[in-house]
């Protein structure tokens, strides 16, 4: 992986922009908010998806595949931290002497003097930013937006509206969401992740003091997480709202209902609202309180604003359904912490009913799979009723010997519970074997483990079919 220049000069127009990369979740919503600015955008990707077809109907340029013939005559690169140094478009565009900037820097760009809402956190913040976005366009705000994950009723990650607002999930991992210039900061949690960039536990706290006490009119922050409230201690912002269970938060979260989609209450200065989420999940109430700590500290009205979070209907990769097959349900999730695990199957338990929960979890990156094996172990087992592993999706990282999927599988306590298998297609067929009606099967990682999906839900049509070879053992 690269690590991003963020010392820079963005320049003040881009020009024809490339990006490296352009398929991914937040390239493509910036390049779409510079088409949509009138900048020409071309790039290239690996894979043709959803995100390159959309951009190319919207006019840009794409190839599949990267060469240096690919840059052509753009003015401006964008690169994100998981490019290779080998690239042959970040090569050549450093052989021309043209100004790469990272994704964050493109952002900023976007950005420049809108009143900016960044939401920051080690999971939850890709929710809590769809909740924002969805309850501002509710209220009339019309913010313009760049989310990490498709909100589903919009149908984009990305879009540039009339309001003052812009709102923006702010990515932690390699330290670029410090570029940002922010009237209000929101701190969903802050756990020991990405050590891979910061090196230690206090690095990354250190990065989120920066990020809270340079918003100029706002700082939210959870009052339950433990990291975040030793973050908290160490501010010197002027205006601080904390959110959470405990009893001194200053939007407390009370009454929680977590059987299906989750319903709640919040305490804020000395009045109690109430609201039910169309979304299931304890931690997705504790993601609407802070949501609604922004609004609120934003000037909007207690009630009005719950109620417009109440319209949100989830992003996509977030327990996001796909299909049911012989009774068997398709789930996909972008979980890829042992909290997020944990948080997505015990919501996936409000709703499974009498079935069970089968996940098919991809470990992300050799670092966290090293660090964090014997912690997703524990969450399988505790949420999942039984787990397939596939192997470590290695993104920016170069393989490190010993390091595999099997690191999880091996530290299960209930052997019988887990298996470890690395080829995708007798994963699929595994899982369509143990199967049965009313089984929830919920894939689990923020690499590329959804591109199983289409061989799961054929496996799963093979079986109900009869199909003998789509079910070679059968695991009770």
């Amino acid at each position: 992986m690269i690590k991003p220049d963020l010392e820079q000069v963005i320049p003040t127009e881009l020009g024809s922009v490339h990006f490296v990369g352009i398929g991914g979740s937040g390239m493509s919503g910036i390049a779409r908010l510079l088409l949509s600015a009138g900048v020409t955008v071309t790039g290239s990707d690996s894979t043709l998806n959803k995100n390159v077809k959309s951009l190319r109907e919207q006019g840009a340029v794409i190839t599949i595949g990267h060469a240096a013939a690919n840059v052509g005559t753009a003015d401006t690169l964008v690169v994100t931290s998981a490019l290779w140094p080998d690239n042959p478009e970040y090569l050549a565009a450093r052989e021309r002497g043209i100004p790469i900037l990272h994704r964050s820097q493109a952002l900023a760009w976007l950005v420049n003097k809108q009143r900016l809402v960044a939401v920051a956190g080690a999971h939850g913040k890709t929710t809590s930013t769809g909740m924002i976005v969805t309850a501002l366009i509710e209220l009339g705000a019309d913010p313009s937006f760049v989310n990490g994950g498709v909100i589903s009723a919009l149908g984009t990650s990305s879009a540039r509206g009339e309001g003052e607002l812009f709102v923006l999930e702010a990515d932690e991992s390699d330290g670029s969401f410090l570029l940002y210039d922010k009237a209000v900061a929101l701190i969903t949690n802050v756990d020991p992740d990405h050590l891979d960039h910061y090196g230690s536990v206090l690095a990354v706290e250190d990065a989120f003091v920066t990020f809270a006490d340079t918003a100029s009119e706002l700082v939210v922050i959870s009052s339950d997480d433990a990291g975040a409230r030793r973050v908290l201690d160490r501010l010197e912002a002027s205006r601080i709202l904390t959110f959470g269970e405990r009893f001194d938060a200053d939007i407390r979260l009370h009454s929680v209902t977590a059987l299906g989609p989750v319903s709640f209450g919040v305490s804020f200065e000395g009045v109690d609202y109430f609201s039910t989420l169309q979304i299931p999940g304890h931690h997705n109430a504790l993601n609407a309180a802070g949501a609604f700590a922004v609004l609120v500290g934003l000037g909007f009205p207690a009630q009005a604003s719950l109620d417009a979070i109440a319209t949100f209907g989830g992003t996509g990769r977030r327990f996001e359904f796909h299909a049911t097959i012989g009774g068997v349900s398709v789930y996909d999730d972008y979980a890829h912490h042992p909290t997020e695990v944990a948080a997505a199957l015990t919501a996936a338990r409000t709703v499974v009913g009498e079935g069970r929960i089968i996940a098919i979890h991809q470990p992300h990156l050799y670092s966290r799979t090293q660090m964090f094996a014997g912690e997703f172990a524990e969450s399988l087992e505790q949420t999942a009723d039984f787990t397939v592993v596939l192997d470590v999706c290695g993104a920016r990282e170069d393989p490190v010997e010993g390091v595999t999927g099997a690191l999880v599988s091996d530290r299960f306590q209930d052997e019988s519970r887990v298996a470890f298998i690395a080829d995708w297609q007798q994963a699929a067929d595994f899982a369509a074997s143990i199967s049965r009606p009313g089984d929830f099967i919920v894939t689990m990682g923020c690499g590329d483990v959804n591109l199983i999906l289409p061989q799961l839900i054929d496996s799963l049509t093979a079986a109900e079919q009869g199909d003998s070879a789509a079910r070679p053992v059968d695991a009770g």
